[in-house]
């Protein structure tokens, strides 16, 4: 690997085993061009948020991603749509992270894609992502915006992505995510 390949954490707002959003994920991992490698972490395993645990110290699977969240250049938040809004599960593991005495969010370059059967694709839910990323100091990438609607067309029976348009912007969001990292560190290094 070289020096200026750029190291992108995964992280899907989806627990479901045959999720559209996990299927983006993986559609990315494959679409990333040859200066990005793709880490994934998970997040089932987080338990709800609650200052009591965390006065007692951090659960073993907060600390394991903030160190995956700390060590990436750049994220990519993959997220479904639930109630107009960020899924539960993926707020909570931004909720305890965050938390860290580190914060290892903040200065990060993120982009944020989504998939759903409904006609505006997460567009909801990545606008109150993209609020939560501001708070924490993260950069979202403002475009190209991947918002994959009617998702139950999209993807084939084995769950691969086959809609060519969604897969196209999709490349060029890892192409332009890696140019916004390599921008933001050399902005971090001359600081």
């Amino acid at each position: 690997m070289s020096d200026t390949t750029v190291k992108v954490l995964g992280i899907c707002g989806s627990l479901r085993d045959k999720s559209f959003n996990k299927a983006t994920l993986q559609a990315a991992i494959e679409l990333a061009p040859s200066d990005i490698r793709i880490e994934t972490a998970t997040i089932g395993d987080i338990p709800l948020y609650n200052a009591d645990i965390q006065a007692k110290g951090f659960p073993a699977s907060v600390e394991a991603l903030g160190a995956k969240v700390q060590a990436a250049d750049a994220l990519l938040l993959v997220t479904p749509e639930y109630n107009y809004s960020v899924p539960g599960v993926l707020k909570n593991a931004i909720d305890w992270v965050s938390r860290l005495p580190s914060q290892p969010f903040a200065g990060k370059g993120v982009a944020i894609m989504g998939a759903s059967p409904s006609m505006l694709g997460t567009a909801r839910a990545q606008y109150h992502l993209r609020q939560i990323c501001v708070f924490l100091d993260m950069h979202p990438l403002n475009r190209p915006e991947v918002m994959i609607a009617h998702a139950t067309t999209k993807f084939d029976e084995a769950g691969k992505l086959r809609d060519a348009t969604a897969r196209e912007l999709i490349g060029k969001l890892l192409v332009d995510l890696g140019a916004w990292s390599r921008l933001l560190q050399t902005r971090t290094r001359g600081a």
